[in-house]
């Protein structure tokens, strides 16, 4: 099974090394054959409006929308999260989206970059007790779809959520030392 990491921007490199320390095959990706080669994809978190903007001109909008709708697993933690959504609040015009998640997110809604924190949360479908979670700018989903399922909250805000083969995530489980959440994202194929 071969991952790709989006890397045209933000945290690629950790969620690499994260993938790697499970033992899988993890390589980034930049080209739309990358990604059609890919058995499932993270989007990772950065600037979402940049990494967007990137995924546009470089014409990878399309596959990963592609690759979501074969039922390959994706993945996405804070910008990744954004751009994953139906609908963003927030955002610019200028605002790219695959919104190929029944979800709509709030941008920065914890605050700016000052107001960055960490927190333990419980998964749903996670076993081990909580996670520790970082967030840095962090998103929220202000409203998710019917076929969405809630997986955590923090503070009474939705920071995790699945649909079926895909993973959207407020927080950054790559800047943490437990695996748990890049092996419950392999699990999902």
């Amino acid at each position: 099974m071969a991952i790709g990491v989006l890397a045209v921007q933000g945290a690629a490199r950790e969620h690499l090394e994260m993938l790697r320390r499970l033992g899988v095959e993890a390589r980034p990706v930049r080209t739309a054959r990358e990604i059609e080669a890919s058995d499932a994809l993270i989007l990772p978190g950065g600037e979402s409006t940049t990494i967007g903007k990137l995924m546009a001109r470089y014409g990878l909008l399309e596959p990963v929308r592609q690759l979501a709708a074969k039922g390959k697993p994706l993945l996405g933690t804070c910008a990744g999260m954004i751009l994953m959504a139906k609908e963003i609040y927030a955002a610019g015009k200028e605002q790219p989206s695959l919104g190929v998640m029944d979800i709509a997110v709030q941008r920065n809604a914890f605050g700016r970059q000052i107001a960055s924190f960490e927190a333990d949360l419980e998964i749903e479908g996670v076993e081990g007790g909580p996670l520790r979670a970082v967030f840095i700018r962090a998103p929220v989903i202000s409203s998710v779809g019917q076929e969405v399922a809630v997986l955590a909250a923090h503070e009474g805000r939705t920071v995790a959520a699945r649909q079926g083969n895909m993973l959207a995530l407020a927080f950054h489980p790559e800047l943490s030392d437990d695996t748990r959440l890049h092996a419950y994202f392999l699990g999902m194929r």
